[in-house]
């Protein structure tokens, strides 16, 4: 019997949990994060929708105008368009935002302010404490695979799956529907 990896699994769990994740908010906020991988920073990009929900995730090497705008597109693509996206003071994510709006007939709402994006500092919290005791990850592909694993865990936890109609399975449930 073959021994599958987490590298092998993760990808095709992650897949499978996109195509049942229920839509995500108008309202996000969009925040980034450092990870440490092969002994450097690297920022992962991440929002949650007013009610927490995570809308999505995107580890980059560097964190910069096309980065962000990078998060944007991908982040639109999956969920639709935000009515309003509150970010901090990051210059990056504004002016990612604003080449989003300038191709764009109905523009995007932005709020910049530190105190509103305290729901999404709060759930970095949740991804600091899977990381921290990982000591960094030693490669990039890898810290990337992992990370994808640990949010999709927790969208599970947070109930952020489809499922069949009067059912409230546990959080362990849904992983064993996916994994099948």
């Amino acid at each position: 019997m073959k021994f599958l990896r987490p590298t092998h699994l993760l990808p095709v769990l992650e897949k499978a949990f996109r195509l049942r994740k229920r839509p995500v908010g108008k309202s996000w906020r969009m925040d980034e994060t450092y990870i440490r991988v092969k002994g450097e920073w690297r920022y992962l990009y991440r929002a949650v929708d007013k009610d927490g929900n995570t809308v999505d995730f995107l580890l980059r090497a560097h964190r910069d105008k096309t980065a962000a705008r990078r998060y944007f597109e991908k982040s639109i693509a999956q969920n639709g368009v935000p009515e309003t996206v509150t970010i901090d003071k990051s210059g990056a994510n504004l002016a990612a935002l604003e080449a989003i709006n300038a191709d764009r007939e109905a523009p995007i709402k932005i709020r910049q302010s530190k105190y509103l994006n305290n729901l999404v500092e709060q759930d970095h919290r949740a991804i600091k404490r899977r990381t921290r005791p990982m000591l960094g990850f030693k490669t990039f592909r890898c810290a990337r695979i992992l990370l994808a694993g640990i949010e999709v865990m927790r969208m599970i936890a947070k109930g952020q799956m489809k499922c069949a109609r009067g059912t409230d399975p546990s959080a362990a449930d849904q992983f064993y529907d996916l994994a099948i």
